[in-house]
């Protein structure tokens, strides 16, 4: 027995996809890519239907010439964290950005979306503290629960009766918990009952966290996100996001009603010992912050292709992971081969999607997601629709 023997399980599963077909032992291999909607895989060009890139800002003209201005002023990278060197005019700036578009006023921004959530929750929740997890919370959440102190429960998915009966049980601790859910979870794509939520925490007096990663840009004023649209930013206590959805790059912001959450800055070991972000990132993300605050054009682009391409799945046969259109539309499989069937159908049309299959899936289910951006024309979301219609007749979806 060696340190490497307890991955022999994963060992057999990689073989058993490679040996599938040409699904990838580890990862699909992006050769290149030209656009926000086009790659070449394997000597291929491809249309891609499988990124986070909803709003299709990598490419933007804008976002790019900040970027490169930034690298030919400030450099490749700030070789610090923001307590040494890595406390640049742009950081900081781009925190009041975000905490004046909330229009709260506390704003920290991490290094990546993993580690706002790493970052936030750990500290945010220490010794002698509760945490109250959505069971399908996103990895980063529930190892930011194995970094914190604090105990921490899991609650039923998108089931506030449930976390109201373990906040019962809790009693005057219920005041010393943060609640983490998120706002659009991202492997089905299923909305949170927010406003159910919100009642709960307040009735027990628990502090509510919302993670609005995939939903951050698409929905609510300005695309400040779901508890945005609902009007519960009055009611909420801290909103997570991260740069590499609808921002196109990388990083993380978490932001706060509450004044006092700028002290997570001395408490936050991912925030503490990580370098800060480099110039161009930020940067962009900055160019991509501006434009999507700037209008609607974006957003009623991305839910014109929604509402097409779920209504037209849904007509299709297949079996969808969520009641509510989104960016995200998961093609729900009970068995892994049909699922395997259809994403190796559809690359060998032209379109890449992701491939999920358990164990890291919720209820052990066998997914195909689809996302959907801002940057496709309906010439691509028709060639989606019609490559799903000559391939449901094959797959018998329904039954699966």
């Amino acid at each position: 027995m060696t340190l490497l023997a307890k991955f022999a399980p994963l060992a057999e599963l990689r073989a058993a996809l490679a040996g599938s077909g040409r699904v990838p032992s580890i990862a699909t291999p992006m050769d290149a890519v030209h656009s926000a909607t086009e790659a070449t895989i394997d000597g291929r060009r491809v249309l891609l239907a499988g990124t986070n890139n909803y709003l299709g800002l990598t490419f933007d003209a804008d976002c790019r010439a900040a970027a490169i201005k930034a690298v030919e002023t400030l450099g490749t990278g700030t070789t610090g964290s923001r307590m040494a060197s890595g406390n640049y005019a742009g950081h900081r700036a781009l925190e009041r950005e975000f905490a004046d578009a909330f229009g709260w006023p506390a704003c920290i921004v991490f290094s990546t979306g993993y580690q706002a959530n790493l970052g936030a929750i750990s500290a945010l929740a220490g010794q002698g503290d509760f945490l109250l997890v959505d069971a399908d919370g996103h990895a980063s959440i529930h190892d930011a629960c194995r970094l914190s102190a604090a105990t921490t429960i899991r609650f039923r998915h998108n089931d506030p009766e449930n976390l109201a009966r373990r906040l019962e049980r809790l009693g005057e601790d219920a005041k010393r918990t943060l609640v983490v859910v998120e706002s659009l979870y991202s492997v089905l794509g299923d909305r949170a009952p927010l406003k159910e939520f919100v009642e709960v925490t307040e009735r027990y007096g628990a502090m509510l966290i919302v993670d609005e990663a995939h939903s951050f840009g698409m929905f609510g004023p300005k695309g400040l996100g779901i508890c945005a649209e609902l009007g519960l930013l009055d009611r909420v206590d801290f909103v997570l996001g991260t740069f590499s959805k609808s921002l196109g790059g990388v990083g993380g912001f978490c932001v706060s009603r509450h004044a006092d959450f700028e002290l997570l800055r001395l408490a936050s070991r991912p925030y503490l010992f990580t370098a800060s972000p480099p110039p161009a990132v930020i940067a962009a993300t900055h160019a991509a912050l501006k434009r999507l605050l700037a209008g609607d054009d974006l957003r009623a682009t991305l839910w014109g292709h929604i509402h097409r391409f779920y209504d037209a799945v849904n007509r299709q046969g297949y079996r969808v992971g969520s009641k509510d259109p989104g960016p995200v539309t998961a093609l729900v499989f009970n068995e892994r081969d049909a699922a395997i069937g259809l994403w190796q159908g559809l690359l060998d049309a032209g379109i890449y999607t992701n491939l999920m299959v358990p164990p890291s899936t919720p209820a052990g289910l066998n997914i195909v997601r689809i996302s959907l951006s801002a940057a496709h024309t309906e010439a691509d979301i028709s060639r989606m629709i019609e490559a799903l219609g000559k391939l449901a007749a094959q797959l018998k979806p329904v039954a699966a």
